[in-house]
């Protein structure tokens, strides 16, 4: 395993520095084919999953869906400028979470969140402006944003981050939600500023946060990939913004470890061939 770990506040002035936008959160790669690409392939492996989550006739939905379906909760960690709750998650499920700490980036999610939760909203048609969150200006969805660091996030007991805002549907009784839980944990390109340590303790936590009421419910992880070595394991240290990019085998050690089984995998499909591959983890 690597010998360097991740440092927080290095990796936090790092991002600091990088344009809260798509093209800043994607590395210079937001403003071609590769945010569409990614993010349906992600809506296409959360469907494998939840097929009565598809809002259209299609091989995904079931024939029997239920005429007035439960609320799906999903939280999105990392969640950058909100790129993977406005384009994956809240086309498919009721309500989201979403952590990040990255001050500008959180801003720039609550910025978009907000817009598109007045009452005028309606989508854009312009390539460049990918700011439209569906659900929340009739508030049929919501979106909750919070602010600090995985390292100190408990879902379950988020006294130790910061509220920003709830936009969209609001609950009957808010405080309700505090404890309820997710059938959904979403973690993509945020878990290499974890160490090996940090990060099975927040898998532990996650795992804690799950419905206890939905046996379906499940932990995603959506990482780069190194190559392994010949039958190890492998890390690669990022010194630029302080992360570590894992192998294959070095995820599933890490989930072993935190009592995780994988019950689906699949790379994503479609991105740049000088990229890091990118594989998509479902766990339980």
């Amino acid at each position: 395993m690597a010998e360097e770990t991740p440092d927080v506040e290095e990796g936090i002035v790092y991002w600091e520095n990088q344009p809260a936008s798509y093209d800043g959160v994607l590395g210079g790669y937001g403003k071609g084919s590769l945010p569409r690409i990614e993010s349906l392939g992600s809506r296409q492996f959360l469907l494998g999953l939840y097929p009565e989550l598809s809002t259209v006739p299609s091989a995904y939905k079931p024939l029997n869906s239920p005429e007035h379906p439960k609320r799906v909760r999903a939280l999105d960690v990392g969640a950058g400028v909100g790129r993977v709750t406005s384009d994956t998650l809240l086309h498919l499920v009721s309500d989201v979470v979403l952590l990040e700490p990255v001050g500008p980036f959180v801003q720039e999610a609550l910025q978009r969140a907000r817009a598109s939760a007045a009452p005028e909203s309606t989508p854009s048609a312009n390539s460049e402006d990918r700011s439209f969150w569906p659900g929340l200006a009739d508030h049929s969805k919501s979106a909750t944003i919070l602010q600090g660091t995985l390292q100190e996030f408990d879902p379950l007991n988020p006294h130790r981050v910061a509220f920003l805002d709830r936009l969209g549907y609001q609950p009957p009784r808010p405080e309700d939600d505090i404890n309820l839980g997710f059938d959904i944990i979403w973690c993509q390109w945020c878990l290499g500023h974890l160490s090996d340590a940090d990060l099975v303790a927040f898998f532990k936590r996650s795992h804690a946060a799950l419905k206890k009421d939905n046996p379906r419910s499940l932990i995603v992880v959506k990482e780069n990939l190194c190559p392994d070595l010949p039958g190890k394991a492998r890390t690669v240290f990022d010194e630029q913004d302080s992360s570590l990019t894992r192998s294959d085998l070095a995820w599933k050690s890490i989930f072993e470890e935190a009592g995780l089984k994988v019950i689906r995998q699949k790379v994503q499909e479609g991105l740049p061939g000088e990229l890091y591959a990118v594989k998509m983890y479902a766990l339980r």
